[in-house]
């Protein structure tokens, strides 16, 4: 009985060798090569993979840097912008303070003129009351001193002697 055991634990062994060496070469030759084929394309789609995930990471990096770089561009432009309002506006400010001192100054020109007009018709009109009012004292007077008749006498003596002397 052991030999039969012997036999058949051989006898098994055997087949079992024999069965899978041909399991072998049948997988070599039917399901290796479709395995190995489809490690490589899974390994060839991870290879691809990453370098997608790398050149949409530098894509990244680049569009970051444009984006840095006209966020840059564009706080230049507003800064230029906004120098050129503030020069705009303290232009257009001393243009009005121009234009204001201008118009105060004409203004000014034109009440002096106007002080002075007044003040030379005032004096011209005070010239004419007191020239007006010396010939009334100097015709009252000269009625008083022709009113004598004596009086009257001295003062044409008296002139035709001065007319005689010049």
């Amino acid at each position: 009985m052991e030999k039969l055991i012997e036999q058949f634990s051989l006898g098994l062994f055997f087949w079992q060798l024999l069965l899978f060496v041909g399991l072998v070469l049948l997988l070599k030759k039917f399901a290796w090569k479709p395995i190995l084929d489809a490690v490589e394309k899974r390994e060839d789609g991870i290879k691809d993979a990453l370098d997608s995930a790398e050149k949409a990471k530098l894509e990244m990096q680049n569009l970051q840097a444009d984006n840095q770089k006209l966020l840059k561009e564009a706080r230049a432009e507003r800064e230029e912008m906004l120098k050129e309002a503030r020069d705009i506006k303290n232009k257009m400010i001393e243009d009005a303070k121009g234009e204001a001192q201008s118009q105060a100054n004409k203004m000014i020109e034109q009440a002096t003129a106007a002080i002075e007009s007044e003040k030379k018709a005032a004096m011209a009109e005070l010239k004419s009351q007191v020239a007006g009012l010396s010939l009334e004292i100097a015709e009252k007077v000269v009625r008083g001193e022709l009113s004598n008749k004596d009086k009257q006498e001295k003062l044409v003596e008296s002139m035709l002697s001065e007319a005689k002397l010049n």
